[in-house]
C-alpha cells in the first residue's frame, strides 16, 4: 500500500469519525419514530405511549409512536431492523419477538441479536389470568375444578400462537392436568374484546390491557403469573402459590437498527432511564402492573441471548407450531 493511499484511508476514517461524533452531539434534530409492533390498546402500546411523552421532553424532539402490527409483531420489528442506524427509528421490543420467535420459526425476517442495537430493557410485567363472569368459578381453585370436569370446553384466548399467553396457558394445562382449548387471535386487542363479550372464556394477558376490565367487573382476575404478587393486584394470588415453581413473566426493551453510533445509544439509554424515573410515569406504569427494569445496553443484549436459550426449551416442550 502506497503512503498516499494509506494517508487517504486514514483521512477518510477520521472524517467519518468526526461526522459521526458531530451527529451524535447534535442528536436529535428531528422527531424520533418509536415503533410499536402491535395494535393500539395492548400492553406494549400503553408502555410506549406512557414513557414516550416524557421522553419527548427530555430529547427536545417529539417521539412519535408508530403502531405497525402484523405477523405477530414481525412487521414492526423488520421496519426498524432495516431503517438507517441514526437513532431516528427505534422499537419497543417484546419477549415474543426477541426471545420466543427464534425457536418457533425456522426463518425470521430479522435476527433479534445481529440486526438490532440493544439500547435498554425498560420493564417487566406479570401477566394476569382473567375469566369471563359467566363461568361457574370465582377463584383459581374453582376454575381448575371446573376445567378438569370439562376438558376442551374452556376456550382460552391468546394474542397468537406461541405468544407468552399461549405458552403460559399450555404450561398451566400440563401442570394442572387440564385441557383448555386454545383460540389464537392476531393481537391482544380483539382477543380481549371477545373475552369481555363472552365469546371466549379465559385469557392470560398483560395487566395494562385487562386490569380496567377487572376493576369494572367485566372480567374476573383469579391469579397472576409472576414469581410474587404485584403491587397493582396485591389481593390476587400467583399461580405459584398453588403450583410451586410456576412462573412466567413478560419483558420489554428498546432497540434500534444494528450499527447505531455509541453516543446516540447512550443518549437514548440515559433519557429513557430518566423518563422511567419520572414520578408520574412510574406511578402510571405501576398501576397497570409494570415493574420498571433498566440497565446498560450490554446488559440488555446479554439478557436477550439468555432468554432465547430459556424459551427454546419452553417452545419445544409445548409443541407450539407457527400458524
Amino acid at each position: 500500500m502506497s503512503a498516499r493511499l494509506r494517508q487517504g484511508l486514514v483521512l477518510g476514517a477520521a472524517l467519518i469519525l468526526a461526522a459521526t461524533a458531530a451527529m451524535a452531539q447534535n442528536y436529535p434534530t428531528r422527531p424520533v419514530r418509536f415503533v410499536v409492533p402491535y395494535a393500539p390498546g395492548g400492553s406494549t402500546d400503553t408502555l410506549a405511549r406512557t414513557m414516550g411523552t416524557k421522553l419527548s421532553d427530555l430529547l427536545g424532539q417529539q417521539v412519535v409512536v408508530d403502531n405497525r402490527p402484523g405477523a405477530n409483531g414481525d412487521i414492526g420489528m423488520s421496519i426498524v431492523a432495516k431503517a438507517p442506524p441514526d437513532g431516528y427509528s427505534i422499537v419497543l421490543g417484546y419477549i415474543a419477538n426477541l426471545a420466543i420467535g427464534p425457536s418457533l420459526y425456522d426463518k425470521m425476517p430479522y435476527d433479534p441479536v445481529k440486526d438490532f442495537t440493544s439500547i435498554t430493557q425498560v420493564a417487566g410485567a406479570s401477566n394476569i389470568f382473567v375469566i369471563h363472569p359467566s363461568l361457574p368459578a370465582k377463584n383459581f381453585k374453582e376454575f381448575i375444578a371446573y376445567a378438569k370436569a370439562n376438558p376442551k370446553k374452556v376456550t382460552f384466548a391468546s394474542a397468537g400462537v406461541a405468544s407468552v399467553g399461549h405458552l403460559t396457558g399450555e404450561l398451566l394445562n400440563d401442570m394442572a392436568g387440564i385441557d383448555m382449548l386454545h383460540v389464537p387471535y392476531k393481537g391482544s386487542g380483539q382477543a380481549i374484546s371477545d373475552l369481555v363479550g363472552g365469546h371466549v372464556k379465559v385469557m392470560i394477558s398483560g395487566m395494562a390491557s385487562t386490569l380496567p376490565h377487572v376493576r369494572s367487573g367485566k372480567l374476573i382476575g383469579i391469579v397472576t403469573t409472576g414469581a410474587k404478587r404485584t403491587p397493582a393486584t396485591p389481593d390476587i394470588p400467583t399461580i405459584g402459590e398453588t403450583y410451586p415453581g410456576f412462573e412466567s413473566s413478560s419483558w420489554f426493551g428498546v432497540l434500534g437498527p444494528a450499527g447505531m453510533p455509541k453516543p446516540v445509544v447512550m443518549r437514548l439509554n440515559a433519557d429513557i432511564h430518566k423518563s422511567l424515573q419520572d414520578p408520574a410515569v412510574a406511578k402510571r406504569l405501576a398501576n397497570v402492573g409494570f415493574e420498571i427494569t433498566y440497565g446498560t445496553p450490554e446488559q440488555f443484549a446479554a439478557y436477550i441471548q439468555s432468554e432465547i436459550k430459556k424459551w427454546a426449551k419452553v417452545v419445544k416442550a409445548s409443541g407450539a407450531k407457527p400458524e
